[in-house]
């Protein structure tokens, strides 16, 4: 017997407290995705989906949502070029289940 978990649903049921004017993730200079890295690795490994492959080549960010694992830092190693901190007390992801 299998078992299928929709990930997006299992997601949906986190919440997410916006520290607005105060985003815990940025790209330090958004040039330099654009026209510097080859693989914009952080649009595909994001498990949240907070980084955007735009058509003109640039990449967007929208923090909304995002479950705080690290994940684009990490990868970023070429350029270093993500600022990355965990949110302020209260803010960021509540996770339903833990």
């Amino acid at each position: 017997m299998s078992i299928v978990v929709n990930v997006e649903e299992k997601l949906y049921q986190n919440r997410y407290k916006v520290d607005h004017g105060r985003p815990h993730i940025k790209i330090k200079e958004p040039d330099l995705c654009k026209n510097d890295c080859k693989t914009q690795s952080c649009t595909f490994v994001c498990p949240a989906s907070c980084y955007k492959a735009e058509g003109n080549g640039a990449v967007t960010l929208i923090t909304d949502g995002c479950l705080e694992c690290g994940s684009c830092r990490v990868i970023c190693t070429e350029l270093s070029n993500v600022q990355w901190e965990y949110p302020r007390g209260g803010h960021g992801v509540l996770f339903k289940f833990g």
